[in-house]
């Protein structure tokens, strides 16, 4: 009996250990096996975006600047977050109260570097779509990336200040040995559901309804070959069909964003912000990093090419990086 008891434990020789799921073997073998190929799937995906990027000139844009930024927490998503869960057996954390500290604090600073940088992809296509005459005035690469640094930063110093009593104190609200558990106070709690989750969200519909209309406007027009009063020239028109596709793309994006962070701040409780690792609205949170690349995939005829020049390795030719990709 007391074998039996020791063998529900998840260490059994320390007298105060959590016990273990009731999941049989063959759950938890399928369960490791879908969690280490979705990280898998989600850090190769992300980096054909980040190399794709980074390696080819005519992707050197603005807006896939921003997709850059979101593909590389994407990847450290898949890297880091993914892969250290697969090191949880059920209900044990088995890497200690640090590396627990360690991923509660990325996982609330990936959150809000993500939010981030939807809004930003939501204001980028708003200057696009609403006032393309100045886009390339008002949307600098300069300002891009200084708005990219700010969310980084920022996003930092929002994750210190919500967990500094956790992080001064690992381990500190854990009922058990072997658990993995961080507790925010209410104020801290309603702070960092209004700034990563409700602020955003409310911005990014109001910039995304005005660039539905904007966009259905301009399409009755070019059915209609309607003239505007000010005669653009004819290349202008197949930039804005090119724009309103891009809106298309990144308000799917960010439409699956939220229905995949939504769970988490919604099963959230008065001062519970975020309990083990391995739940499942944890989970659905970090599947939209693996999300994000397919959806460029179905939706970037670029992706695919990039996909096609990094296997077969062309992109290590002489000048590849000047490769006709769009």
């Amino acid at each position: 009996m007391e074998t039996l008891e020791e063998a529900q434990l998840c260490f059994p020789a320390v007298n105060n250990s959590c016990k273990k799921s009731t999941s049989s073997h063959l759950q938890a073998a399928m369960i490791y096996t879908l969690l280490s190929l979705t990280s898998v799937v989600t850090v190769v995906l992300n980096l054909v975006v980040i190399i794709s990027i980074s390696h080819f000139r005519q992707l050197h844009t603005t807006t896939n600047l921003l997709l850059l930024s979101l593909a590389v927490a994407d990847f450290l998503v898949g890297f880091l977050q993914m892969a250290l869960c697969v090191f949880q057996d059920g209900n044990c954390w088995l890497l200690g109260d640090i590396v627990c500290a360690v991923m509660g604090t990325f996982s609330f600073f990936i959150v809000s570097v993500s939010a981030g940088n939807m809004v930003l992809i939501s204001v980028d296509r708003y200057v696009a779509i609403c006032d393309p005459m100045l886009y390339p005035t008002k949307v600098t690469m300069k300002r891009v990336q200084f708005s990219i640094y700010l969310c980084w930063i920022f996003s930092a110093i929002h994750t210190f200040w919500i967990l500094r009593d956790f992080l001064q104190q690992p381990g500190r609200h854990n009922s058990c040995y072997g658990e993995c558990v961080s507790i925010v106070h209410y104020a801290e709690g309603v702070v960092d559901v209004v700034v990563t989750f409700l602020a955003p969200i409310i911005i990014i519909t109001v910039l995304y309804m005005r660039v539905f209309v904007v966009a259905v406007s301009q399409a009755r027009a070019m059915r209609s070959h309607v003239k505007s009063v000010t005669h653009h020239r004819p290349g202008t028109v197949t930039a804005k069909k090119s724009e309103i596709k891009a809106a298309r793309t990144l308000g799917i994006v960010v439409i699956v964003f939220f229905l995949c962070y939504s769970p988490s701040y919604f099963a959230a409780e008065s001062n519970l912000v975020e309990a083990a690792s391995g739940a499942t609205e944890i989970w659905v949170l970090y599947f939209n990093s693996c999300l994000n690349p397919i959806i460029y995939a179905f939706c970037y005829p670029w992706f695919r090419k990039s996909v096609k020049h990094i296997l077969t390795l062309q992109i290590l030719q002489p000048d590849s990086r000047d490769t006709n990709i769009l």
